[in-house]
């Protein structure tokens, strides 16, 4: 790696990649989020008209000519593809088709006529795939001038970028031209979109469009994070693949765009956002959650029933082999929730378990009073959706049914407890004896707010709720408090 960079050819080579990738980083940001990953790759093919033309009129060796040209043809494909899409009702990916491929078609026949009649060679092959060790100075220029460009222009128009990417109709409402902005940003696309063609060509452009910027969105959600993630992993591609086309003989092209692959997939696999590792890791966490509320709950049927506990006859109802509960009962004894020993619950554990079996029962009673659904066709549908019912919810539900206490089984629903903040003006309630927060019960005590004591609610302020008791009077409780106390409404 050292040797080959003492070289002047790989120096610029190198140097024009890193521009490329930054340029077209930063652009595919918006590209993506837009939903136009398809118009850099439709860019890409309709220059080629562009490059034909700067043949005919500044002749083989001028790069200024050909960089005017093919900007000049990727705009006015972008003019082309906006102008169908909003004028002539047309789907935007048949639009993007329609000018791409007769663009592209004229861009070779041109090429052709060029051959043929002219004696000029085209190699079409370095134009389709890059050549990015035959970079000029002029290239590298060029690069650099649109790089340049092209992160002056995001900075200056950031606001205007980020209000037509998200919310072009309140961009609309605030004066914002949204056309204008988004011929700029077209703009700026061809812009990137000729200086990419020396080092990765038309064919793979895209990849450094799309690919840096949706690794990007999966490791961050704020939009400067994003775009300079972006950048960052454009010039990462860049580099890593012009050294393995070094070292292995490899296309610099196609092996930049299989790079920023790999970076993609690692960043699928490890994004501690919504990377496949840590979704596994979620949902056996989720599974684990759900089991040790099954076995609270039968645990607490069966006590009420008078069945005899037994790790055996647990592992029958729920359809658990031996080393799942087995691991279940040690992670729930850790948690103080039941003695495994004996298969007592705690008071802790019981409140659990009762929590669990009043959602499922007012959810039974939901599903055939409000739904109505027949008694044979609700408990399966109430037990997946037992364990991702919040207390609010709960609340609500029995204020609509207005607080049943049977089931459409006959089967009696708890009570249950609720958090404080969510009592209305003039109810009663009892404070829970067994609180899941402990630290708030030296609070209360300091307040003389003792356990299972009955309150009611005088008044629900902005901030605080005021609370009477018949012998200690009136106490004032914060909402952040009020949102951890346990209560049972009566």
């Amino acid at each position: 790696m050292l040797e080959v960079l003492q070289n002047e050819w790989a120096i610029r080579a190198l140097l024009a990649s890193m521009a490329v990738g930054v340029s077209c980083g930063i652009l595919g940001c918006f590209i993506v989020l837009r939903n136009m990953s398809m118009v850099g790759d439709a860019l890409s093919h309709a220059i080629l008209p562009g490059i034909v033309f700067a043949f005919f009129v500044f002749g083989t060796d001028n790069s200024g000519g050909f960089f005017l040209g093919a900007v000049l043809a990727g705009w006015l494909s972008s003019f082309l593809i906006t102008w169908i899409q909003t004028k002539l009702s047309t789907k935007n990916d048949a639009a993007i088709g329609i000018v791409f491929t007769c663009m592209f078609s004229l861009g070779v026949i041109g090429i052709s006529y060029l051959s043929s009649s002219q004696n000029i060679h085209i190699d079409l092959k370095d134009y389709l795939f890059g050549n990015v060790l035959g970079v000029s100075d002029d290239d590298l220029y060029m690069s650099f001038a649109v790089t340049l460009i092209v992160i002056t222009g995001v900075v200056v128009f950031y606001r205007s970028l980020l209000l037509t990417t998200f919310q072009s109709v309140v961009a609309r409402t605030m004066g914002v031209k949204v056309e204008q902005v988004h011929y700029f940003l077209m703009l700026m696309l061809s812009f990137a979109v000729v200086s990419a063609l020396q080092t990765v060509g038309v064919i793979l452009v895209v990849a450094m469009l799309i690919t840096p910027a949706s690794t990007a969105l999966l490791l961050f959600k704020r939009l400067q994070n994003v775009i300079l993630c972006s950048a960052l992993i454009g010039v990462l591609a860049a580099i890593g693949g012009f050294f393995v086309s070094y070292l292995f003989n490899f296309p610099p092209g196609p092996s930049m765009a299989v790079l920023a692959t790999l970076i993609y997939i690692l960043a699928v696999v490890f994004s501690p956002n919504s990377g496949l590792v840590i979704r596994f890791v979620q949902s056996r966490k989720e599974q684990e959650k759900i089991r040790q509320e099954d076995v609270l709950k039968c645990i607490q049927l069966f006590k009420s029933k008078g069945v005899l506990v037994s790790e055996e006859s647990i592992s029958d109802k729920l359809n658990l082999r031996s080393w799942q509960l087995n691991k279940t009962l040690k992670n729930l004894e850790k948690k103080k929730l039941l003695s495994k020993a004996n298969l007592n619950l705690s008071a802790s554990g019981k409140k659990r378990a009762e929590k669990l079996i009043r959602a499922h029962r007012l959810w039974e009673t939901y599903m055939v009073d409000k739904m109505g659904m027949g008694s044979d066709q609700i408990h399966e549908e109430a037990e997946r959706i037992e364990h991702h019912m919040s207390d609010e919810f709960l609340n609500e539900i029995a204020e609509q049914l207005n607080y049943p206490e049977k089931d459409p089984h006959g089967s009696p629903i708890p009570k249950g407890f609720m958090n404080l903040s969510l009592m209305k003006q003039g109810e009663q309630f009892r404070l829970a004896a067994d609180q899941d927060f402990k630290a708030i019960v030296a609070d209360l005590w300091d307040m003389g707010i003792m356990p299972n004591s009955i309150w009611q609610v005088e008044e629900i302020g902005k901030k605080e709720i005021l609370l009477q008791n018949t012998e200690i009077g009136q106490r004032r409780i914060a909402f952040d408090l009020a949102k951890k106390i346990e209560i049972e409404r009566l």
